[in-house]
């Protein structure tokens, strides 16, 4: 019987953009990928979804939704005449296709929880070298572009940079899915505007509307969805409880958990151990194996292991307070000393349920311009070309602190 061949050119129907084209088959192959496929499982927004019961997409949406900006973005900076390879373009596709692929459970949530002192990004080029083994050195360029080692530095911009392809899909993304209208930038204008000059990326002077409209956009996303306050208890109380689990299995307690997530609660995963045996281990731990394993651990003895897992699986979170001015040691002391004869807990473990702390949002980074092609084909800084609004203000680091802890009887 003759095999049929895939057709591997295949169409996606994302909800934003509409048809997303693979652009050929080695793309296709990344993207069937068990590493990638991995991102079907993995939430884009970590615990956001508590709050706005729609932001349930993946790092796999997000992940199309950037290769499809990028193929417009290649094709626009073409039209204006920057030369782009075929090969070129290829690898900032393949780039942009894999920047996240080493965020692990719950995105951002528990970055440093799983494994400690590596980012998702280095994770992501060990999961791109590896992929390259694969692939038979394929993925090379694009490895380059993202170590920023590629002599173009425009094309390191369009992957990251304060105006980049990953800003404008999950400001954009993240909005439609929270019904936070606030958000919703004009991502195609954005593009439309992209140019090239001294070999850096920049915004022709008829975007700077867009682009104004782009930093008030990821201020009001931070504050309204990313930094709300019951997003800020969850998070933590997810990883208060992963941690809860570590310090009982150090004293010698066994847990049930998926063999993925045991592996990194028996085992300290730091940068010098990060080796290929852990690289394999994280590809097959997602958001389901802490969520099966933290509603094992409602029914464990542990009273601080129970109630947290209770807690965030139930939805029966801690009360969080929020300020512009930092919490006293008094205050938060009288706190716990109000709340220790309520919890059936130790002194030395009240910081599960009673903590503290701080979040900075800073909308625009004046060390990481954002610049502007005037009509004279002079660059600007947008906070020096803005005549619309005091972008310097937004340009200023903005800290607000946090408490938690328990509502009355919560622990009865």
């Amino acid at each position: 019987m003759k095999e049929e061949k895939t057709n591997k050119l295949k169409i996606i129907n994302d909800p934003i953009y509409g048809f997303v084209t693979i652009p050929n088959a080695l793309i296709f192959d990344i993207i069937e990928h068990r590493y990638f496929q991995r991102l079907r499982r993995v939430t884009q927004m970590g615990m956001s979804n508590l709050i706005y019961p729609g932001a349930n997409h993946t790092r796999f949406h997000h992940a199309i939704g950037c290769m499809y900006l990028m193929q417009k973005a290649v094709s626009t900076l073409k039209t204006k005449g920057v030369k782009i390879s075929e090969e070129e373009a290829n690898a900032l596709y393949i780039a942009i296709l894999l920047h996240d692929i080493g965020h692990g459970a719950f995105s951002h949530a528990l970055e440093h929880s799983i494994v400690e002192g590596i980012s998702h990004e280095e994770i992501s080029l060990k999961f791109m070298k590896k992929l390259n083994k694969e692939f038979n050195g394929k993925l090379d360029l694009a490895i380059n572009i993202f170590e920023q080692k590629y002599h173009r530095k425009f094309f390191y911009q369009l992957i990251s940079s304060q105006l980049d392809v990953d800003r404008l899909d999950y400001l954009k993304r993240d909005s439609f899915y929270t019904g936070v209208k606030e958000g919703n930038i004009s991502s195609d204008r954005l593009i439309a505007m992209m140019n090239v000059k001294n070999d850096e990326l920049v915004i022709e002077e008829k975007g700077i509307y867009s682009v104004e409209n782009f930093i008030i956009a990821r201020r009001l996303m931070y504050w309204q969805v990313y930094l709300h306050k019951t997003c800020l208890v969850a998070e933590a109380m997810l990883v208060k409880v992963l941690k809860r689990a570590k310090e009982l299995i150090k004293k010698g307690f066994d847990l049930p958990a998926s063999s993925a997530l045991k592996y990194f609660l028996y085992n300290e995963i730091l940068e010098d151990n990060f080796t290929d045996e852990t690289l394999e281990y994280f590809s097959k731990l997602d958001d389901y194996d802490v969520f099966s394993s933290i509603k094992e651990w409602i029914n464990n003895d542990d009273v601080i292991l129970s109630k947290l897992s209770e807690m965030i699986i139930y939805r029966n979170l801690l009360k969080v307070e929020i300020r512009d001015e930092q919490f006293t040691d008094n205050f938060i002391n009288k706190i716990k000393t109000e709340l220790k004869n309520e919890l059936n807990v130790n002194e030395e473990d009240l910081h599960y349920f009673v903590f503290s702390n701080k979040v900075k949002n800073q909308a625009y980074d004046c060390n990481k311009p954002i610049k502007i092609l005037t009509k004279k084909r002079e660059l600007k800084d947008i906070v020096k070309a803005s005549d619309q609004l005091n972008l310097q203000t937004l340009s200023k680091p903005v800290v607000k602190y946090y408490i938690c802890y328990p509502k009355k009887y919560i622990l009865t």
